[in-house]
């Protein structure tokens, strides 16, 4: 009997086809951080930093001149900022679900995605901190959210709120998620610090790696540590973006007040984490050369989660809409019908735009054809994420700029050059962290992958079925003697 026939013989490799040896894995993968910055890299991370810089000088003039820069109105109190806020929260939700329940779920096809996305976690979290915080207006005030003994008398932090909710949810999701990717990076960045052959690399990845030796005993705390990190994660993907819905559907305004927005955001969340990470990984697989661990079926695989979770975010509109017409409510059906869903009003575009990108055009990975096609995922990743925005766009300001008293409507909302200037820089912050870790870390988990060569290297099992068949025949031969 095969020692492979427990294993399913439909999942296609995920490693090269050529023969790959532990040392050969070890090359590829620190190659891109010990050899010199390409000018692709220089390139992008030079376009990161002037995007970051346009973000700081924005954030300067909100600070000093008040929100008033941004072109918050009567009715428009949520704008751009808390839209692109929701938008990178989602961005990070891939990574999660990547790192925590496809390991609890021994997915193999995790291992050559899911440092990359951990990494996209971090930095989309940190940005979208950003948007709550600088909203106050005045920041230096913002010690006043903290509940602690003070002389203001009653003025503490409404626990009923679910922006207070927020804070939590998210510094507990950053916390974690960042725990649970350096403590997975440990034992590469010992592999690097034993390489270094410069002093200083030696010292920075030495002082990093905190002291990992390979022994059994750090294994079994790493592989401890990874599945309670894991076991922590699980749920918090599941309640970040509940926690972020509630910021709306806890309320009473029209288009808001929906009890299918927590799991509704969750899908949607997973949905944009997916097209992001597929954004990142076909540019990094192409520019670092990693193509033979960032295979065809990593790509196929995550292009069925998009298919599936933009799928679920379809039905979610379709919900909205069977709700507001079956339950008879003239607020929520004019809202939906009359505002959001009508070609005809000012910000109906949108809608249509959300609708398109999120709904329709990712049907087209049905077909196997389109979904191992590398330019139409790379394409349709971008959509998707368009379409996100727009989704976040047009529950926030459709749903608030024309409110119960005509007379308050504002006709259109358009953001400023701050408000712009300010998504663009968390692009920036974004992209210098990741080209950074593109630079200094490896990519992809190097002990994750010499794991699965043995379980799905086509090669391997090749080699392990011809040693197989030797020692049957050598057994039935001197078997055969004997008798």
């Amino acid at each position: 009997m095969s020692l492979y026939a427990y294993e399913s013989q439909v999942r296609p490799a995920l490693t090269t086809e050529e023969v790959k040896d532990y040392h050969q894995i070890t090359e590829d993968i620190v190659r891109p951080i010990e050899a010199s910055p390409s000018r692709l890299w220089w390139i992008g991370f030079l376009v990161s930093v002037a995007c970051l810089t346009l973000g700081v000088v924005s954030v300067y003039t909100q600070v000093v001149y008040g929100v008033g820069q941004w072109n918050l109105n009567r009715t428009v109190g949520w704008g751009w900022d808390i839209t692109n806020f929701v938008w990178w929260v989602g961005i990070g939700h891939a990574g999660t679900l990547i790192s925590a329940i496809l390991l609890l779920f021994r997915q193999g096809w995790r291992t050559g995605v899911n440092r990359a996305a951990e990494a996209m976690t971090i930095f989309a979290v940190m940005c979208a901190g950003q948007f709550p915080i600088w909203h106050m207006g005045r920041v230096w005030m913002a010690f006043f959210v903290m509940p602690y003994p003070n002389t203001r008398g009653a003025l503490w932090p409404n626990f009923n709120s679910p922006l207070l909710w927020d804070v939590f949810a998210i510094s507990t999701y950053f916390t974690v998620s960042l725990l649970f990717w350096y403590s997975g990076l440990i034992p590469d960045l010992a592999t690097v610090r034993d390489r270094a052959k410069l002093k200083w690399r030696k010292l920075m990845y030495g002082v990093l790696s905190f002291g990992w030796s390979g022994s059994t005993k750090h294994w079994q705390r790493h592989e401890a540590l990874s599945l309670v990190l894991a076991g922590l994660s699980t749920p918090l993907v599941l309640s970040v973006h509940t926690i972020v819905s509630f910021d709306f559907a806890t309320s009473v305004i029209p288009g808001w007040h929906t009890t299918i927005f927590p799991p509704y955001f969750v899908a949607g969340a997973i949905f944009s984490g997916f097209a992001m990470v597929q954004t990142l990984l076909l540019v990094t697989r192409k520019v670092l050369k990693l193509e033979d661990y960032i295979t065809m079926e990593h790509i196929e695989v995550m292009n069925k989660v998009i298919v599936l979770t933009g799928s679920i975010v379809g039905v979610a509109y379709l919900t909205e809409l069977f709700i507001a017409w079956y339950g008879q409510n003239k607020f929520e059906n004019w809202a939906f019908f009359q505002n959001r869903a009508n070609i005809f009003s000012p910000l109906g575009w949108s809608y249509y735009i959300m609708m398109g990108c999120n709904v329709l055009s990712p049907q087209i990975f049905w077909f196997r054809k389109m979904r191992r096609n590398l330019t139409v995922t790379f394409f349709m990743s971008i959509i998707v994420n368009i379409g996100m925005w727009f989704e976040r766009f047009v529950i926030i300001v459709t749903s608030i700029y024309r409110d119960y008293i005509p007379s308050s409507w504002s006709t259109y909302y358009r953001p400023t050059i701050w408000e712009v200037g300010f998504y663009i820089g968390t692009f920036g912050l974004f992209f210098t962290c990741y080209f950074l870790f593109s630079k200094f870390f490896p990519v992809i988990a190097i002990h994750e992958i010499r794991h699965i060569l043995k379980k799905s290297g086509e090669v391997y099992k090749e080699k392990m079925g011809d040693a197989e068949k030797e020692s049957v025949d050598e057994f039935a031969h001197e078997y055969a003697h004997a008798h």
